[in-house]
């Protein structure tokens, strides 16, 4: 069943898309949001404007005829000029400065740097605009009438505070494709404002401080000029300053709530896949500020993780997983303690006349289908490889890791062995010898090179039992001591036969072969 976690849209929102679409769809969705952006911020600014001079801010009223020209005329003629300035000047610019993402290859430096600014570079585009805007209306009521000029310089500042604020934020977020493009290809220097504290101020200037300013000027300008402003007048302009400040400024802060969210909640669901074991998951960078970096920050740590697993997978392949697994777990150590275990030796018969005979390849690849079955069937009993010696291994079983019945799984590891050799690699024939007893499990060697190994009598025991097996039926024989250590059911599968002293051995040991070949 699919988690719910993998809904999260890799770049903060479905509106934009996935990073590995194609070079001209990106443009396509990058333009239209680019323009919606634009168009929207300039809408808000102009519904602003007209609740400003039509109802909140006090002073003669703007809508006389001696106004006709300028209300009539000029106006509508600079805000479609602006309109359409502004939203073709930013589509040029954004098209040249973003012509890497349309030809889908890797930016430069600085190409990468101009694509995180680019948000701010369009915001002070519409600065400029509002500004130009500010000086032709301030100066052109001004002249029909000086007591227009704070009604008129006070609304086209808050238009354009509001016009800037948005297309801001709203850019901010069309660009999100090209900002992960930009940041996957490198580290640019820093190029937003402020991060995420001037997000927060953003938020706050619109949302609160404007706001809270454009009342306090009411209150001052009903002192200076008392005869423009009544009771009900202040009234009016304090509700629609409240509800400016309810509307557009719970708009900006979802849009700067967004901004911030979106960064964290993709970081939580990857991490909400590593711990599902994912460990592949990486979230797309696309946010320049404090947050990308806590992105590009977990992508670190992931790929950390993941050298941290292939490591201890190639760890474990060459000392054994258990060993592998304690010695992360824990600081290992030079020493040893002893432990009951069990142990069996298995020889390639005739790796001599093999080596002689074929070329290096082929014996090559039969040593490793030979050594494929052993490992398999090891590992399948709980056992270890503790080491490989050419054509020959040893096999540990109640070390490192406990096993409740050691020598009944050594026993059945071996008698697995031989039945699937004779079947899976006919041609090469193998002795194993199976011992038990007390040895030292531990590691061996010096403070900067050692390895977990076995020392004791069954080792012994089992190398020179493997040496007797290439003489025997079936090429399978185990010590007494193994068979009567082992449980019921795996020792009824073993009978005892005669006694023999072993070479560098002074007791004899009595030897024990399976009693029928294992099904």
């Amino acid at each position: 069943m699919p988690l719910p976690f993998r809904s999260i849209a890799p770049l903060g929102s479905r509106l934009l898309g996935a990073p590995d679409e194609s070079p001209r769809r990106r443009r396509i969705r990058v333009q239209v949001l680019l323009t919606a952006s634009l168009v929207l911020s300039n809408l808000i600014g102009a519904l602003v404007v007209g609740a400003l001079i039509t109802v909140v801010v006090p002073g003669p009223t703007l809508f006389k005829s001696e106004f006709l020209l300028i209300n009539a005329v000029i106006g509508p003629v600079y805000i479609a000029l602006a309109v359409a300035v502004g939203i073709l000047w930013g589509t040029l610019r954004a098209t040249k400065d973003l012509r890497w993402a349309i030809e889908n290859r890797e930016p430069t430096r600085d190409e990468a740097a101009a694509a995180l600014a680019m948000p701010w570079r369009l915001t002070r585009m519409q600065i400029l605009l509002w500004t130009i805007g500010f000086v032709i209306f301030t100066i052109s009521y001004g002249l029909i009438d000086p007591e227009s000029i704070p009604k008129v310089a006070f609304t086209i500042a808050m238009g354009g505070v509001t016009v800037c604020a948005f297309s801001y934020l709203l850019s901010e977020f069309s660009l999100r494709p090209a900002a992960a493009r930009a940041l996957e290809a490198g580290d640019p220097r820093r190029v937003r404002i402020a991060g995420v504290t001037g997000r927060n101020l953003l938020a706050w200037t619109l949302g609160t401080g404007v706001p809270v300013a454009g009342l306090m000027l009411i209150a001052v300008f009903s002192f200076i000029r008392p005869e423009h402003v009544d009771v009900e007048q202040l009234a009016v302009s304090i509700l629609a300053l409240g509800a400016i400040t309810l509307v557009f400024g719970l708009l900006l802060t979802l849009l700067g709530v967004g901004a911030t969210v979106a960064p964290i909640r993709a970081v939580r669901a990857a991490m909400m896949r590593v711990e599902h074991g994912e460990l592949d998951t990486q979230v797309v960078v696309y946010d320049g500020t404090e947050l990308g970096e806590l992105q590009s920050g977990f992508n670190r740590m992931a790929e950390g993780l993941r050298e941290r697993e292939r490591i201890q997978e190639l760890f474990g392949r060459h000392v054994g997983h258990e060993v592998a697994e304690a010695a992360i777990a824990r600081n290992p150590e030079l020493g040893g303690e002893e432990r009951e275990i069990a142990v069996f030796f298995v020889d390639l018969v005739g790796s001599t006349e093999l080596a002689a005979s074929r070329p290096p390849k082929d014996v090559v690849d039969l040593l490793n289908r030979f050594f494929d079955v052993v490992v398999d069937e090891v590992d399948r009993h709980g056992g270890l490889i503790n080491k490989f010696e050419g054509d020959a291994a040893l096999a540990i079983f109640g070390a490192p890791a406990e096993l409740p019945d050691p020598a009944a799984a050594a026993l059945a590891a071996a008698r697995a062995i031989r039945s699937r050799l004779l079947v899976e690699v006919p041609d090469c024939s193998a002795a194993i010898g199976v011992a038990a007893g007390t040895a030292v499990a531990g590691n061996i060697g010096a403070r900067k090179r050692f390895e977990y190994t076995v020392i004791g009598d069954p080792v012994n025991e089992a190398a020179r039992l493997s040496e007797l097996a290439k003489t025997i039926d079936g090429a399978l024989v185990a010590s007494e001591r193994a068979v009567e250590s082992a449980g019921p059911i795996e020792s009824r599968l073993w009978e005892l036969g005669d006694s023999v002293v072993l070479r560098g051995r002074n007791a004899a040991t009595r030897l024990a072969t399976p009693t029928r070949p294992t099904p």
